[in-house]
């Protein structure tokens, strides 16, 4: 029998956070949530901001149980959503809590930057990412027009895994995943693009060492092994970002897949050895993002279930549980109503059921009344959004895409794992869902050698969770919704 590994990961969304601990032993890995705490956004000052400082706290808080509890752990790894950063200054403090990408400061930079710095087609030429007004690469330069002191007195750019792991371990790292988020990595050279860097005033070395996922970082500190009762623990840059570490959990048997990685963002695509960029994918807004041993997520970001969870908030007489709200939902007429569920209106309204209403007036459909009305609503728009870009990554795959892999929370959502079958005409497989804390942790195991490669990964997976099995059915019904669906966005 194998000895038992144990690793701690630390897994951050945009509204919550995650300790958890990590096992794998005769090649089935099993998974213990240690702690669990919300991560709020700070409003202050007319700017919105994360607390990195607690978030750190967090994270020794965790580290105290597993010593508290006696567990050797191998290694420490931490994912977070992409695209926000911190700054520190030539003392090594951090200067200012981060700002959030939803901080209004962006609005409309976009445009700026192209009129005053470089244009769209060049950007997305060296990026090949797609274009969302909170990519690094306007957050830094709405900073540099309104002065922003921190950003004046930056020695160090650290992304937030990296901010938490020099936190940690009082190395300055860029982790290959999360900067590739960020609109200023060039995935042609595998480095930030000097010519964007320099557009932002700032130079190569404001940034931390460019650093792959499965790799070393440094071991705790002297002070952050006081505090917890730990020995020199290593940590590792996983794949920093979220979804990238989701992606590396993806149980796929080979290469002809598309994931949908399923949660508050929708993010539809495949995984390619290199990055896919030209006209058609300019055109269709897809992003290029770094993926697990060389490989490239090549994708496109999907509203997801942000417009269902602040409807939910909102719809006062529905049933508390998920399962009860949409069995309700599905008793309602399909595709009576639909929404572009990335269209501008959705992004943060004051009142999402309003947005909804709004909308199908505007496009001159039947108004959704009621939470099982509007649900039903979501959830067919989703699955036919979810068509369109399926659609088009049928267009740019060089392979047969023969599974739909849905990983993440959303996975758990049978109503809307079937109807995507049944949109797409594709077989889905759903799960993992806790594919991101697996990710991390599987990469850890990477770095510590216990696993070879990502197909080695994916079969520990595999043989880890099960799977459940949506095959598609009613094609003319969905196939005249589609055609309503397009019809409808083009209006």
């Amino acid at each position: 029998m194998n000895q038992r590994s144990y690793y701690f990961a630390v897994d951050l969304g945009a509204t919550s956070g995650r300790t958890i601990i990590g096992s794998i032993t005769d090649g089935k890995l099993e998974l213990e949530e240690l702690t669990r705490f919300d991560n709020a956004i700070i409003e202050t000052g007319g700017h919105f901001y994360w607390d990195i400082f607690a978030l750190y706290n967090e994270i020794i808080k965790g580290l105290k149980l597993v010593a508290q509890r006696g567990l050797k752990i191998t290694s420490i790894g931490i994912d977070t959503w992409g695209c926000d950063f911190v700054y520190v200054g030539k003392d090594n403090a951090i200067l200012r809590n981060p700002m959030a990408y939803r901080d209004p400061h962006t609005e409309g930079i976009m445009q700026q930057y192209f009129d005053e710095k470089i244009d769209r087609q060049t950007v997305y030429d060296k990026t090949g990412i797609q274009f969302m007004n909170f990519n690094s690469l306007f957050q830094i330069y709405a900073m540099r027009k309104a002065g922003n002191t921190a950003l004046e007195n930056a020695e160090k750019i650290l992304f937030i895994p990296d901010a938490l792991s020099y936190m940690l371990t009082g190395n300055a790292i860029c982790e290959y995943t999360v900067a590739s988020t960020s609109q200023i990595l060039n995935p042609k050279t595998g480095d930030l693009d000097a010519t964007l860097v320099e557009s932002l005033g700032l130079n190569r070395e404001h940034f931390g060492v460019m650093t792959a996922p499965a790799t070393i970082i440094g071991t705790i500190t002297e002070e952050v092994q006081r505090m917890t009762g730990l020995e020199a623990v290593p940590v590792i840059a996983v794949a920093g970002h979220d979804t990238a570490s989701a992606v590396a959990a993806v149980p796929a048997a080979n290469e002809k897949f598309a994931y949908l990685s399923s949660g508050t963002w929708s993010l539809m695509g495949i995984e390619t050895r290199h990055a896919i960029i030209n006209s058609h994918s300019f055109d269709l807004n897809f992003t290029n993002e770094g993926g697990i041993d060389g490989t490239t997520r090549f994708l496109k970001n999907i509203c997801g279930m942000w417009i269902y969870e602040r409807c939910r908030k909102e719809w006062a007489d529905a049933p508390k549980s998920h399962s009860e709200l949409q069995a309700e939902a599905m008793k309602q007429p399909a595709f009576v109503s639909l929404i572009n569920p990335d269209d501008a209106a959705f992004a943060n309204p004051s009142s999402m059921t309003e947005a909804i209403r709004s909308y199908c007036k505007r496009t001159s459909q039947p108004v959704p009344e009621g939470y099982a009305a509007q649900c039903r609503c979501i959830f067919d728009s989703l699955a036919l959004r979810y068509r369109q870009v399926f659609t088009w990554l049928k267009e740019f795959a060089d392979f047969d895409i023969d599974i739909l892999h849905i990983i993440g929370g959303g996975s758990l959502n049978n109503y809307l794992n079937q109807a995507t079958a049944d949109s797409c005409g594709v077989t889905v497989l759903a799960g993992p869902q806790e594919g991101t804390a697996i990710g991390n942790i599987m990469l850890q195991a990477k770095a510590s050698g216990s696993v070879r490669d990502i197909w080695d990964m994916r079969k520990i997976i595999a043989q880890s969770i099960e799977m459940r099995r949506f095959e598609p059915k009613d094609k003319a019904l969905w196939d005249e919704a589609y055609e309503k669906f397009m019809n409808m966005i083009k209006s």
